[in-house]
């Protein structure tokens, strides 16, 4: 029977031998889709047997995939569920009708890494992908919903076949990576159209919606606009935002109908209304207490920001807000854009890339805002815990490190 040390050892193992592009930033990404073509090959193309839907998008992706899954699920399909990053277990990344990974086969995939041929040096994310194609095969799901990882057009997930793809939003965030304008950003993210294969476009932005739809017809790919699609039906994740990632999901139930999955009106109803008990999906709008109330969310670029943000000012709490962020997020734009009304915390997330919010004080000092600056999200959780009333609010963010961060502390 797998230990935990054993179990804990190779994970380590992995993470030192896998540059990784949470934990290590642009240094460890690896554009292009040859490795990951020589990394499935070498385990014997399993993508090549799989139903997939495949979901980018700047914000929203996490959302919609689990959205998607739980209604799935509610018709009574086996899901397969790919999403990153984690936040606080790595078998979180893969997950069957809510479950993650068996620990077990995790342990034995990052032994087979061992046997790899010299040319082949796959990345973090290459090998995650691999290894839950791997997984939803050995689970034989009915489908599998896989989440781009960054960007798109030469993203290790763009190897697939769909039956649909979906871009949730574009807005600006990698730009070091993937362009310094929406245009450019959303050309990337364009680049999962498949010839043929439909696809589902959530952004309001006519710019952007131009740009999937000239790719669409060059494709000859069916073009669904769901920001032009009515969704009445309610859900379990209660972030504002997600009024916008209701109406993919619903656009791409529609093409699925059409492909035969017979996906009835309960089903939508209810997986909906199911996500967080269907997939245990965490961390977007997760309200975790009531007496203080206290609520986590990953948003971490400003767009994502701005809408977490806009939602807390309409609660009549007064705040307590930990914030932190990785390096190439631009600070002084979040600090635009803060609540008022609040006490912030600023902390700094325990990750390569996490940044200390001494190296920001001058900003911090000119924000005109009351604030405390702590080494790790434990302190900045702790010192607000101290300094909030029952009838004040606690809010955790900036990062999904940050998060996952606080939901380690209180599991």
């Amino acid at each position: 029977m797998l230990s935990k040390e054993d179990y804990q050892k190779a994970l380590d193992w992995l993470f030192v031998q896998m540059p990784n592009y949470q934990v290590d930033g642009q240094k460890a990404y690896k554009p292009g889709l040859d490795n990951i073509r020589k990394l499935c090959d070498f385990f014997g193309n399993p993508q090549k047997n799989l139903k997939m839907i495949h979901i980018a998008g700047t914000n929203g992706k996490g959302s919609t995939s689990n959205m998607l899954a739980s209604v799935l699920q509610e018709q009574g399909y086996s899901v397969g569920l790919y999403n990153s990053p984690h936040l606080v277990d790595f078998t979180e990344r893969i997950k069957v009708n809510g479950k993650n990974a068996n620990q077990s086969f995790v342990y034995d995939f990052i032994q087979r890494l061992k046997t790899l041929p010299q040319d082949i040096r796959p990345s973090f994310f290459e090998f995650t992908t691999v290894m839950a194609f791997c997984y939803f095969l050995e689970q034989k799901v009915d489908f599998a919903i896989i989440e781009v990882g960054l960007g798109g057009r030469l993203d290790s997930t763009n190897i697939i076949m769909p039956m649909v793809c979906a871009i949730t939003n574009i807005a600006l965030d990698h730009q070091n990576i993937l362009g310094n304008t929406i245009e450019e950003i959303a050309k990337e993210k364009a680049g999962i159209i498949k010839t043929e294969i439909p696809i589902v476009s959530g952004d309001e932005n006519p710019a952007v919606k131009d740009i999937i739809q000239k790719t669409a017809a060059e494709k000859n790919a069916q073009f669904i606009d769901a920001s032009e699609l009515k969704c009445n039906l309610e859900t379990d994740l209660k972030g504002h935002y997600q009024k916008k990632n209701k109406r993919v999901v619903l656009g791409i139930v529609e093409i699925l109908r059409k492909q035969g999955t017979g996906i009835s009106s309960d089903a939508l109803e209810q997986g909906l209304q199911r996500v967080q008990q269907n997939t245990r999906f965490m961390g977007r709008w997760q309200k975790i207490s009531d007496s203080p109330l206290l609520i986590c969310d990953t948003a971490h670029n400003q767009a994502g920001l701005e809408q977490v943000f806009s939602q807390l000012e309409e609660l009549p709490q007064y705040k307590h807000i930990v914030l932190g962020f990785v390096e190439d997020k631009k600070i002084d734009q979040v600090l635009r854009i803060l609540p008022k009304n609040a006490q912030f915390y600023f902390v700094k997330p325990k990750i390569n890339r996490g940044r200390h919010p001494k190296d920001y004080l001058n900003l911090l000092s000119e924000a005109g805002i009351s604030f405390e600056i702590l080494d790790s999200v434990a302190e900045g959780y702790q010192m607000a815990k101290e300094h909030c009333k029952d009838s004040e609010m606690i809010f955790v963010g900036g990062s999904n490190f940050v998060v996952g961060e606080l939901l380690g502390i209180l599991q």
